[in-house]
């Protein structure tokens, strides 16, 4: 008698990129692997518009409010707006219980996978209510938490898969026991990042219209770009930095013409809106950008140090990811960057690029393949769970 298919729920939002990329990355690996799962990807905010206040005094969803502030670099005072948020949250606990109840009773399934910050003791009390005894475990994007009540919640029941020790640290700190958390060997990402390329990386520089022999780095500031790219072009220019850039502008078309309309005196290529990412990271040396999980993630996969900043205006969840840049040495951290063409110029050092390479590569990040295994042994009867995470754990 065949099985019957598990069903898995992944809670996502789209404030900000990696928590769509997180879900999808997730449901992807699952089916690649066959895996006898039925995954269905929730879009949290479609679930909960009614709601969403600020909506319904701007005409905004929240996470566009979100996205447009990261688009034009407003994030002096985001803790503050942080908090902010968080108290709305609480006000609207009880009526987004009962919502998310009322979806869980008439979407049962064995496991709830939460992707997203700030709603996870909502999530956690209405599926206890609606599916009682089913686990819920909380996938966490960022390299860390920035507590309180941001992605760990003091839940016992609430499983935590962190993708670095300072985030399964902030777990145990809040009495979350060595049952409940699960360290994966890093952040997930998606599936194409981890394809093996048979390219010349000189031949595709060549394609691009690069040079050869020049250093390259691949400058990324998410899906729509940032004029902090125009910027750093223009300084490396004055600056006559031995580099040329590869630039994604996602779907920034004024920042590409921009670009296009003005003269160099170093190469450059212009990159659109692309899902080849992954590939046009096999031409670089190492990559630009902002110190967001995702991004540093793809980059440390595709063996690539990153050049970052950190300073009042990096939003308050991703400061420690420049921390722990700097802690593993797999790139250079920036003040701001107003001197990044003396960061470029110690990046470039033929003995430095060659170090911070050889970090990145050591880390070997499995993410993507282990938490399959970890939901696995979730979904298995209560007895089985403890032999399994021992072997997760001599595994990992």
């Amino acid at each position: 008698m065949t099985a019957k298919p598990r069903k898995i729920h992944i809670m996502f939002h789209d404030a900000g990129g990696g928590h769509r990329n997180a879900a999808f990355s997730l449901k992807s690996i699952i089916e690649q692997q066959n895996r006898p799962w039925q995954v269905n990807l929730v879009q949290f905010q479609e679930l909960t518009d009614r709601l969403d206040v600020l909506r319904r005094v701007t005409g905004i969803r929240i996470q566009e409010q979100y996205n447009t502030l990261l688009r034009n670099g407003w994030t002096l005072g985001a803790t503050s707006l942080l908090r902010v948020l968080q108290m709305i949250i609480r006000i609207l606990h009880r009526p987004a219980v009962r919502l998310l109840t009322k979806y869980f009773r008439e979407h049962p399934a064995d496991l709830l996978v939460s992707v997203i910050p700030h709603f996870n003791r909502q999530l956690h009390e209405s599926w206890s209510a609606a599916c009682p005894g089913k686990p819920f475990a909380t996938l966490i994007t960022d390299l860390a938490d920035f507590p309180p009540r941001f992605w760990i919640e003091p839940i016992p029941e609430q499983y935590i898969i962190a993708g670095t020790e300072k985030a399964a640290e902030q777990a145990r700190a809040i009495d979350h026991d060595e049952q409940h958390i699960f360290k994966t060997s890093g952040m997930i990402v998606r599936p194409e990042f981890y394809a093996r390329e048979n390219v010349d990386p000189r031949e595709l520089r060549k394609q691009m219209g690069l040079r050869e022999d020049l250093p390259t780095a691949i400058v990324l500031f998410g899906g729509y770009g940032s004029g902090v790219m125009h910027q750093i072009a223009q300084r490396l220019d004055r600056a006559n930095v031995p580099v040329q850039l590869i630039l994604i502008c996602g779907r920034n078309e004024k920042l590409a013409a921009k670009f296009r309309a003005e003269s160099w005196k170093f190469p450059i290529h212009i990159v659109g809106f692309t899902k080849e990412v992954h590939r046009l990271m096999c031409a670089a040396d190492f990559m630009i950008g902002k110190p967001g999980p995702g991004s540093i993630a793809e980059a440390m996969v595709r063996h690539l140090p990153v050049l970052i900043e950190c300073n009042a205006w990096t939003l308050p969840q991703e400061r420690y990811n420049a921390e722990w840049v700097k802690e593993k040495e797999v790139g250079i951290v920036l003040d701001n960057f107003r001197s990044v063409a003396n960061g470029v110029r110690k990046m470039v050092e033929p003995g430095t690029l060659a170090r911070l390479k050889n970090n990145v590569k050591a880390l070997n990040n499995q993410a993507l393949f282990e938490i399959p295994e970890i939901l696995a042994g979730l979904m298995l009867e209560p007895e089985q769970q403890e032999d399994r995470q021992s072997v997760l754990a001599e595994q990992m």
